[in-house]
């Protein structure tokens, strides 16, 4: 299956804890930090909801 790599850009401090939540289930614990997740709908899902937390980053 194909793959995505994303990488938090901004804080979680002062945003929801449904947010922080989301960032925590995409592997993402701190600013910078890069992972890569499959590229389905449920993974899409949570992306959406933290976009302006997250960049996509390419190759």
């Amino acid at each position: 299956m194909a793959t995505i790599k994303i990488k938090q850009i901004k804080s979680k401090i002062g945003y929801p804890k449904d947010q922080k939540e989301t960032l925590k289930a995409l592997g993402l614990h701190k600013i910078g930090q890069v992972v890569e997740i499959e590229d389905n709908p449920s993974m899409m899902g949570m992306v959406r909801k933290v976009r302006h937390m997250i960049t996509v980053v390419e190759d």
